[in-house]
């Protein structure tokens, strides 16, 4: 299938397809007149890598984890699995600093809220 077809197919944007391929996330073959072509299977990767961004992965990522689904083996199988908690991990750490942040900034906002009310009162 053509690249606009896979596209509508998998409910992604031509742009988004080039950049999957720019990636290394995706290939196609080359017609003779250099148009891309796809085969079907490349809509369920295409729903996979949806997925894999959706949990915030970034697409350097993603390309260390398709060894499992181009290749299964335990080998690749546990490397992706490794991969996933390391990014896990490091998602937890991110939510940890932005709870933190939070938290200093309803203090700011507290103490904004109290020189408001100084302010009222004089």
């Amino acid at each position: 299938m053509r690249i606009g077809e896979l596209a509508a197919r998998a409910g992604v944007s031509v742009r988004s397809l080039r950049y999957y391929e720019e990636q290394g996330l995706l290939t196609s073959l080359r017609s003779p007149r250099g148009h891309r072509r796809y085969s079907e299977s490349q809509v369920e990767r295409i729903v996979l890598i949806q997925r894999l961004f959706a949990a915030g992965l970034s697409s350097r990522t993603i390309v260390d984890l398709l060894p499992c689904v181009d290749s299964p083996s335990e080998d690749t199988s546990e490397a992706a699995l490794e991969r996933m908690r390391h990014e896990r991990d490091r998602l937890d750490r991110h939510i940890e600093d932005l709870v933190h942040t939070r938290g200093v900034l309803d203090d700011l906002i507290a103490a904004n809220r109290a020189h408001r009310s100084g302010l009222a009162r004089a």
